[in-house]
């Protein structure tokens, strides 16, 4: 069985992702490590001057982040607000109303716990790009995820098309 706790200095980095030059970060997977089933965590380090992922917002999984050093900025919907170590954040399902990202603007990490509920199918939009994803067949990461995809919100089709 596995053991259901886990020092977070004890976490390494499980991937990084990077993209052009406005996105880098270090995640370190969670919630496998102390058996997790309906709830994913992850430690996100994000550089200063960097973020993680880009501004979205879920329509079925709700995630909440607390920030464990560094400081930033939270993107949520059409508003800014400054976020420093210690501070708890709910980003619930809905739509670009609740869109969010945290943006690393200080000269340190920005370190925060990422947790997430582990809805099977999920639809998320990407409000700065007009573009929205979705998936299902999810056990744990979207990326392992057996239906997932991207598309342009303006390629709307309608309901009877190549029927």
């Amino acid at each position: 069985m596995t053991k259901p706790i886990i020092n977070i200095d004890d976490l390494e980095g499980s991937y990084e992702l990077k993209h052009g030059d406005r996105f880098e970060a270090k995640l370190a997977s969670v919630g496998p490590l102390i058996g997790a089933k309906k709830l994913g965590y992850n430690l996100t380090v994000v550089a200063p001057g960097k973020r993680a992922f880009p501004f979205h917002n879920h329509h079925a999984n709700e995630e909440m982040f607390m920030i464990l050093g560094g400081e930033g900025t939270l993107r949520f919907g059409s508003e800014e607000h400054p976020v420093r170590t210690g501070d708890i954040i709910a980003c619930p399902p809905g739509g670009p109303e609740v869109a969010h990202q945290l943006i690393n603007t200080g000269s340190d990490e920005l370190r925060y716990l990422a947790v997430s509920t582990l809805i099977d199918t999920d639809v998320y939009q990407y409000p700065d790009s007009g573009k929205f994803g979705a998936s299902g067949g999810r056990d744990g990461a979207l990326r392992d995820a057996k239906f997932h995809g991207f598309y342009d919100e303006s390629a709307k089709l309608d309901y009877w098309h190549g029927e």
